[in-house]
């Protein structure tokens, strides 16, 4: 395309300008720390305004510690007024019922921190969104000299020119030219990317800019559907759903309350039997069985449950992947099957053609040339790579008047041009080039009435085992020749897939390579299953097949050709320099576009799972302690055999029952950090990972309340509380 000068000259400067004022002030992701003064602050405010009680009765679990902080603080002002009904000091109330408050609070507070961070981030992308101008091309765009029109007027299937140091106004694809772009502001990656048309390397985000030469790009959303206004929407907190395990695990911890609230309402009839029957001690007082109740309800787990899946989506986000719910990030922790694309993910994906080797009785030329012609319609790196190799060989690519190219598609796995038949010797028929996977191209050979060489297929197979990839190369119905790809498995992969083996997951790659070059790759890198000639519907009945027996999916993918297949998955990871079809199919975005980020969602997810656990049972197990401190102290009154109870010697039942009230509040405080970053996932066996959580958070569940209610009973003591 042949630009035009700019029709309205200010324009330029107005972009320029804009440029400019990036770069003195460029927009980044932010990384804050756990507890950044910038997120502990409108925590402190959110954590008060969610006692709201429409926003308390979502969490049931909290939700009766709210009932019961409201009741004693209405008990407190009662004792005040009638000081002998009681049967409890007003400052022991008093200060029961702030400190059911304060674990009120202390779970908003959780829930609004990590809320914070995911806000903090939908923030920092909102700075990326800038109301610039664009260059807007008329149809056609050929010749045509461009307008200014602001990005927000754009249409979806309007074209655009996009030069050096302009911002690309929304998300589109090239049609046209070649560029490198900065994208930085969207991946956090400092090192520019080439954009180009054709492949699945032409799809750009509104918001990055072009540092170098020039493209010319079709609009393919409207205001409001940009990749980056989707990134915002999916990073609010406000907008998390529930998952299914979360629900589950709401619905335990409901039962677990509902058993606790009947036990602890029977205690007070049975309190007043007892003193009757015994004619000693006093029934107990409402306040005590409040505290009783708060106490012994899995507050720990039921106060950070909100912030673990919030805060599972913030860590996501930090290792540059967008999960469009929290859905896709517990998926995750469930995988036992991953798909993984050969190219990119388990070699490094720049498999470039290395050799050209002929047929018995064809030239090196004859076969370069026609390689070549072939391929100037096959948009793939490797198909690129064949013209660079011809081209360095002296080949050239004139072509005659009349010539029809047959681009590369996923289906028919060739590429390939219809010469005109002048100057052959074919009585007027053209000449078909055709050059592609091997099994693709003897099909086309034998439906033209040829066949392949016996010695052309060894040929092909030599490749093959040398973990090469064979294309063959056909003039009408005879072979020519092999053009050889190669490509170099990464070095770390295998340490990876062990470790994915331990954690109970299969690995299957799959590649549209002939079974020979798979196995040899499969082999190489030690995954467990392989694919090979895989086209975009055997991914998908692969995918369907796996999911009928009963196991989670995971994938990547980043072209139109692998939509179906992730919309398919249960983890789909689409890459960030993908084709829109793609972001749009997949659950997950990876900005990055890092093929194997998938092994590090699967452990982010796996995370996730781990952190609920461990907390679920730390503070299941940590009801032993208050079962010492609080039953002995309600009833020893009554029944004073109990005092053989009291194994952590509390000092009076007031202290006890307020030190473990105490303690039940400032326990979700020290476990904040620990659901925000979460529990460190090891891979290693299932079981080999129960014995160490339940080791580590079920005997740490009930050993560290006894020395913490204790603590927190001498120093009651020690400052005259009790």
């Amino acid at each position: 395309m042949k630009k035009n000068p700019s029709a309205v000259p200010a324009l330029g400067d107005t972009v320029a300008a804009s440029a400019a004022a990036e770069d003195k002030n460029p927009a980044r992701m932010k990384s804050l720390a756990l507890l950044d003064a910038e997120l502990v602050r409108p925590a402190l405010w959110s954590a008060i305004a969610k006692l709201d009680p429409r926003v308390q009765w979502r969490n049931p679990v909290m939700f009766i510690v709210y009932i019961g902080s409201i009741l004693t603080t209405l008990l407190w002002v009662h004792a005040l007024s009638f000081p002998g009904d009681t049967g409890m000091q007003p400052g022991f109330v008093l200060a029961i019922s702030v400190w059911l408050w304060f674990t009120v609070l202390f779970s908003n507070f959780a829930e609004a921190l990590a809320e914070g961070r995911s806000k903090a981030q939908a923030a920092s992308l909102r700075g990326l969104r800038k109301d610039t101008w664009a260059k807007k091309l008329a149809e056609p765009y050929h010749g045509a000299k461009w307008l200014p029109q602001q990005a927000p007027e754009l249409r979806r299937g309007d074209v655009v020119l996009v030069e050096a140091h302009d911002v690309i106004p929304l998300d589109g694809e090239v049609i046209e030219g070649v560029a490198s772009v900065d994208e930085s502001a969207i991946t956090g990656e400092s090192a520019p990317v080439v954009r180009e048309s054709g492949g699945d390397f032409s799809a750009v985000t509104g918001g990055t800019r072009v540092l170098s030469d020039w493209l010319v790009v079709r609009i393919t959303v409207n205001p409001g559907e940009s990749f980056l206004d989707r990134m915002i929407g999916m990073v609010e907190a406000a907008r998390r759903q529930k998952t299914p395990n979360e629900i589950a695990l709401n619905i335990l911890l409901v039962a677990l309350t509902l058993v606790f609230l009947m036990v602890t309402v029977t205690l007070l009839p049975y309190s007043i039997f007892s003193v009757d029957a015994m004619q000693s001690g006093s029934v107990v007082s409402l306040t005590a069985l409040v505290a009783l109740l708060v106490c012994l309800i899995p507050t720990t787990i039921g106060g950070l449950l909100s912030a673990v899946g919030v805060a599972g989506m913030s860590r996501m986000m930090q290792a540059n992947v967008i999960a469009t719910s929290g859905r896709a990030v517990e998926a995750a922790g469930d995988v036992d099957v991953l798909l993984l694309d050969k190219t990119g993910t388990i070699t490094l994906g720049n498999r470039q053609a290395s050799a050209f080797l002929p047929a018995p009785g064809v030239q090196p030329q004859r076969l370069a040339r026609a390689a070549l012609m072939a391929s100037l319609a096959d948009e793939t790196p490797e198909g690129r790579s064949i013209v660079e190799l011809a081209r360095r060989g002296g080949i050239d690519e004139r072509a005659a008047e009349g010539t029809r190219f047959v681009a590369f598609t996923a289906q028919t796995r060739m590429s390939g041009v219809d010469l005109p038949a002048l100057g052959s010797s074919l009585d007027g028929e053209p000449v078909l080039l055709r050059k592609g996977a091997v099994d693709a191209v003897r099909r086309h050979v034998e439906a033209m009435g040829g066949n392949v060489a016996p010695e052309l297929l060894r040929s092909a197979d030599e490749v093959s085992r040398r973990g090469s990839t064979p294309l063959a190369v056909a003039e009408g119905a005879r072979v020519l020749g092999v053009v050889e790809l190669k490509d170099i498995v990464k070095p770390d992969i295998q340490s990876r897939f062990a470790e994915l083996r331990r954690m109970g997951i299969k690995t299957v790659m799959i590649t549209g390579d002939n079974k020979l070059t798979a196995a040899a790759i499969a082999a190489e890198a030690g995954v467990d299953d392989f694919l090979a000639e895989a086209t975009p519907e055997d991914k998908l009945a692969l995918i369907r097949q796996y999911q009928s027996e009963g196991r989670l999916v995971a994938m990547t993918g980043d072209g139109t050709n692998d939509a179906p297949a992730l919309a398919q998955a249960d983890v789909a990871v689409a890459m960030g320099s993908g084709t829109q079809a793609a972001k749009e199919a997949g659950n997950m975005v990876d900005l990055d576009s890092n093929p194997t980020k998938l092994l590090e969602v699967v452990e982010t997810g796996k995370a996730l799972l781990m952190t609920r656990g461990s907390l679920t049972t730390f503070s299941i197990a940590n009801d032993v302690a208050k079962y010492f401190a609080i039953i002995p102290a309600i009833f020893v009154s009554t029944y004073p055999q109990l005092a053989a109870l009291n194994v952590m010697r509390l000092a009076s039942p007031s202290s006890a029952i307020l030190s473990a009230v105490i303690f039940n509040a400032l326990v979700i405080v020290f476990l904040i950090p620990l659901a925000l970053k979460g529990v460190r996932y090891r891979p290693v066996g299932a079981a080999a990972l129960l014995r160490r959580n339940l080791a580590l958070y079920g005997l740490g569940g009930l050993v560290v309340p006894f020395v913490g209610i204790k603590l927190i009973d001498w120093l009651l003591v020690a400052v005259g509380l009790v």
